[in-house]
């Protein structure tokens, strides 16, 4: 750990306050959003690699009961992002506002109200989990064959490793929204290389056979904890004038801007959280036909995530840029980082489209080898790929009424989404195609919502 601190201290040498501040307002557009875009689009990368190294470790076993086991958890581990989503979200947008503004002390206030709510709410959900887990995973969708598995890993990752997970996401947030994108997407990928390193060594070597499924989550839990250390040592290494700190000595922000933290915070804490009643609804509906159908669309559900997940990094990378842009005046510069974003994100999604289309089966296999899940998963995939550019675009019409302190169009936004568009979607798709109906609910919605988000931009985004 001393290593790490002494590393983490030499490298905040050479990154002075005046180099930040370049990023946001010195660095031409394209240098910019490549200094914050890529460390949190790598990051981001590694968190779906480590949170599928456990499906696709499980999936060695080739045990169909333990994939779906895991895959019933996806949603409830979601929740945690989205409560992350609310502190982190919310008070890095807000931080890098107010540095544009050129008030770094009620930043500093808001950088501890962020970390202390994000502590309180995910120490409230990990002790929800723990007492309610059993109705809480019947009512997802747990099987006989498959709620032992699910509790184990629930107790592990939700339970024993809801606060670091919580936490590290607020700090890579908040730290990024100072300008050290670099370190933020650090923490991340130290957790995620972790847990890959870890999975087979408490599954295979450590544990007996048949608690494959809770190695996984073990090694999760680990890794998290291990991550958070690390952003605990980055803020150490930012020296005592550093932005982002649990001291409160500063007192409390102002009541509008901690009413802006939730503003903001908000709508990213519900579209995540709807994202994942997405998904525990995909599970209901799929386990009415049988557990192989809800292992396929389990792996689909996070194959089809890699170009997502990429899409979130270039909106976690814009975000602060976009914000302080904005909050400084410089539209011109504001309007520049917007269209290379979005252009960078919608190139990744066809080239993704492509991909999936050509090697779909080849994906699937990487996580199972059973003939029949196959099948079923490859013809899913090759049908929930087609949202890729539409989901993208409409996550970044959030992210942009975020960076523009617009929190009630971004809840709009988001809410529409799910709530108007995708999750009806699903039951009137089962209804009239079935199975395969459900599968293309999400291509079906985004379009709509797509078109819904360029009107709203057209008339509510700053020109």
């Amino acid at each position: 750990m001393d290593g790490m601190l002494k590393m983490s201290k030499k490298h905040n040498k050479n990154i002075s306050t005046d180099d930040k501040e370049r990023i946001f307002r010195d660095l031409p557009v394209p240098a910019a959003l490549k200094a914050m875009i890529i460390p949190a689009a790598v990051s981001q990368i590694i968190v779906l690699i480590y949170n599928m190294a456990d499906t696709f470790y499980v999936g060695q076993v080739n045990d169909p009961y333990m994939v779906a086991a895991t895959s019933l958890i996806l949603p409830l581990f979601n929740i945690t992002l989205c409560l992350a989503g609310l502190a982190g979200t919310g008070g890095g947008a807000l931080i890098s506002s107010l540095l544009g503004q050129d008030r770094p002390e009620e930043a500093k206030r808001v950088a501890s109200f962020s970390i202390w709510l994000a502590v309180l709410i995910a120490a409230v959900f990990s002790i929800s989990i723990g007492i309610f887990n059993k109705p809480l995973l019947n009512l997802l969708g747990a099987s006989d064959k498959t709620f032992t598995f699910a509790r184990q890993y629930a107790m592990c990752v939700l339970v024993a490793g809801g606060i670091p997970t919580v936490l590290s996401n607020v700090l890579s947030n908040l730290i990024r929204s100072v300008g050290r994108s670099k370190e933020a997407g650090a923490g991340i990928i130290l957790g995620g290389v972790l847990n890959i390193i870890l999975d087979p060594i408490f599954m295979f070597i450590i544990l007996p056979d048949g608690l494959e499924v809770f190695g996984a989550g073990l090694a999760t839990c680990i890794s998290n904890i291990i991550a958070c250390i690390y952003f605990l040592i980055v803020l150490y290494g930012m020296g005592s004038n550093r932005i982002i700190s649990f001291d409160i000595g500063g007192g409390l922000p102002l009541k509008q801007n901690m009413l802006m933290v939730f503003a903001i915070g908000v709508p990213s804490a519900v579209a995540t959280f709807l994202f994942d009643l997405d998904y525990v609804i995909i599970d209901k509906l799929m386990v009415s036909y049988h557990d192989l159908a809800l292992a396929a669309i389990g792996i689909v559900l996070k194959v089809e995530r890699f170009p997502l997940n990429v899409g979130i990094g270039i909106c976690q990378g814009m975000l602060p840029l976009v914000a302080f842009s904005y909050a400084s005046g410089n539209k011109k510069r504001m309007n520049d980082l917007i269209r290379l974003s979005r252009l960078t994100g919608l190139i990744i999604a066809a080239v993704s489209i492509l991909l999936y289309e050509i090697f779909a089966a080849q994906f699937i296999r990487i996580f199972i080898a059973d003939p029949e899940t196959v099948a079923m998963a490859e013809d899913f995939l090759r049908i929930r790929v087609l949202a890729t550019p539409f989901m993208f675009l409409s996550f970044f019409t959030v992210y942009l009424f975020q960076a523009f302190k617009m929190g009630d169009k971004a809840l709009i936004s988001g809410v529409t989404r799910w709530l108007v568009l995708n999750i009806p979607m699903l039951f009137i798709l089962n209804a009239v195609f079935g199975m395969y109906g459900i599968v293309a609910s999400q291509v079906t919605a985004d379009i709509l919502n797509t078109i819904i988000c360029f009107m709203m931009l057209k008339k509510y985004a700053p020109s």
